[in-house]
């Protein structure tokens, strides 16, 4: 293989392909970037078994072939090489190395056969629909926060996107929960995915893919199988696994019947949340809201370091009430509004809360409250 390609283009791919690479492991080829030359490109996939990426690039070809380097180092060195420059790429007849070459820089890299990289094979593909970037940005912005990480509830290790018939008209939608917050939210559904399976994507495939959609632009290609999923994004694609597991009835914690409305500004509530909470202790974040008739009181009681409180002005016109909750846990719902306000439907103390934005997208959270 004997290659030339401008740096530029080599760092922005191996950027996207290298992260899916564990930093440790103990199958020594998954620590590698597959790279393969032939006509006018080069394609480059790394793998860890559960997700792959792949993508082409333009290169000048003078020999075709392919083989395997590791792929953090290759990364590194592309990285700090000037900006502008040329990169030659060369593998040893024998091919058990290759050598990286740019202006006076030469290094030459240890290769590992090509033929033992492992091949996530796809299988078939039951749906296939296309998808702005822009509604799967959202989707997975809106949701991702709420991903649970204790690895024992596995199932919710991941967003749920299924289709679901709300208001009359097909909707895509995502959740994710962690037990004691739910994030929901919807797009119309594309053409193509109605009758498509619940699907749960591995939180790893999900922060990969929210690096991926950054250009508006672009439409999304899916493809999915009950045990895997498959995104084109320009030249990129990437091929998950999907969790092997069963989604929770979510909408049996989404409550219907919370009257008691709370409307608040939205910045103004999250600064103050966010003050008074710097009282509070690492391992129990609760903030008690009284709510009456127009006004907030947000307190914090720390007995190790003492006590918080701060006023804000609220819409609320019910009897008083007094809830608490994780101090984390509202700063990460109100960060993901994007109107001026923030609706919040309460029931009483130890009921979940509803929290709606104002700025009309089909986003919708679930709060369970903490005693205080």
């Amino acid at each position: 293989m004997r290659i030339t390609l401008e740096r530029s283009n080599l760092l922005k791919s191996l950027n996207h392909v290298h992260r899916v690479v564990e930093r440790r492991n103990t199958i020594p080829i998954l620590s590698n970037v597959l790279m393969r030359a032939s006509g006018a490109n080069l394609e480059l996939k790394a793998t860890d078994l559960d997700l792959e990426i792949t993508e082409s690039v333009p290169a000048m070809v003078e020999q075709a072939g392919a083989t395997t380097v590791p792929a953090h180092l290759l990364y590194e060195i592309v990285r700090k090489l000037p900006d502008g420059s040329e990169v030659m790429l060369a593998t040893t007849p024998d091919g058990g190395s290759m050598t990286v070459q740019s202006g006076r820089s030469k290094f030459s890299l240890q290769c590992l056969p090509e033929t033992d990289f492992p091949d996530l094979t796809a299988g078939t593909f039951s749906h296939t629909f296309k998808l702005k970037a822009t509604d799967l940005k959202m989707l997975i912005e809106r949701t991702q926060f709420a991903i649970s990480t204790e690895e024992t509830r596995y199932y919710l290790n991941g967003i749920f996107f299924h289709t679901i018939e709300a208001g009359g008209a097909l909707k895509l939608r995502a959740v994710a929960t962690d037990g004691h917050r739910l994030a929901r939210a919807d797009v119309e559904a594309p053409s193509g995915s109605e009758g498509m399976p619940g699907i749960i994507i591995p939180r790893k495939t999900v922060g990969e893919l929210q690096k991926l959609v950054d250009n508006p632009e672009l439409i999304v290609t899916v493809e999915l199988s009950d045990a895997k999923i498959r995104l084109t994004i320009g030249e990129i694609i990437m091929t998950s696994k999907l969790i092997d597991g069963t989604f929770p009835d979510y909408q049996r914690v989404i409550p219907t019947g919370n009257d008691k409305e709370m409307r608040v500004d939205c910045q103004s509530f999250t600064r103050a949340v966010d003050r008074v909470s710097t009282i509070s202790s690492e391992r129990g974040r609760a903030v008690k809201l009284a709510i009456s008739e127009g006004q907030l009181t947000l307190t914090v009681n720390n007995p190790d370091s003492g006590s918080a409180t701060e006023e804000v002005a609220v819409g609320y016109e019910n009897d008083a009430m007094e809830i608490g909750f994780n101090a984390k846990y509202l700063l990460d719902i109100t960060a993901q509004l994007s109107g001026d306000d923030a609706i919040f439907m309460l029931a009483d103390a130890g009921s979940p809360t509803l929290v709606r934005d104002t700025a009309g997208d089909d986003a919708l959270y679930v709060l369970m409250p903490m005693r205080v």
